[in-house]
């Protein structure tokens, strides 16, 4: 679950963002809407703990954020929080499968190859485990990067851009397998974009627009 109340963030230098509030249950799916500039990206790092309210209340996952130390934010963002970034962030010296093991290092649980394959096969990438990023096609590395954002069962999945630079086909594939993948593990999705096809593709699911 989200929940936000009067958020407000502010950088340095610059005008305060003040964000609509929401209230998103457990399992649902919120659509962050916006052009670009408006805001979205820092309210997903809001939401990941990344950054710290100026004023205003954020619950994400039934964790208050503005009410946890840093040290502890970090660890509950490692069990929490799955995010697809728009820049991907693949260790090119790292196989698949090791790029899914580095985030089971990072999140500081036990090394488990059986997770890091169930996952694997789970998002039809088994057959890929062994090769480097720069051999993955563009949609092929987006499948890695969602692997590894749901490898530890996160209970929300925050996506920016997912559908960015993709032409229809990919697009409708992108968004129906975060759908797919957060139905899995039960968690709250978060989709932020100015991409008129995701609403188009996802009527129905709660809204947020920012930058108004």
């Amino acid at each position: 679950m989200i929940r936000t109340t009067q958020l407000v963030y502010r950088y340095p230098g610059a005008a305060k963002l003040e964000f609509p509030d929401t209230d998103i249950p457990q399992g649902g799916v919120l659509l962050l809407r916006g052009p670009s500039g408006a805001g979205k990206s820092t309210w997903l790092a809001l939401a990941a703990g990344l950054l710290r309210p100026a004023s205003g209340q954020i619950t994400v996952a039934d964790q208050d954020l503005t009410a946890i130390q840093k040290i502890a934010t970090d660890a509950w963002r490692a069990s929490a929080i799955g995010f697809l970034p728009q820049k991907l962030y693949l260790s090119e010296a790292l196989t698949v499968a090791g790029n899914l093991a580095m985030a089971q290092w990072a999140a500081g649980v036990p090394d488990d190859p059986q997770a890091v394959r169930r996952t694997l096969e789970a998002l039809s990438l088994a057959d890929l485990a062994g090769r480097k990023p720069h051999q993955l096609s563009g949609g092929q590395a987006q499948r890695v990067a969602l692997a590894r954002a749901v490898l530890l069962q996160p209970k929300v999945i925050l996506a920016d851009e997912p559908t960015a630079s993709l032409d229809d086909e990919a697009a409708q594939s992108a968004l129906a397998l975060l759908q797919a993948c957060a139905q899995r593990c039960n968690a709250t999705l978060v989709i932020a974009t100015h991409d008129a096809r995701v609403g188009a593709a996802l009527p129905g699911v709660f809204t947020c627009q920012i930058g108004l």
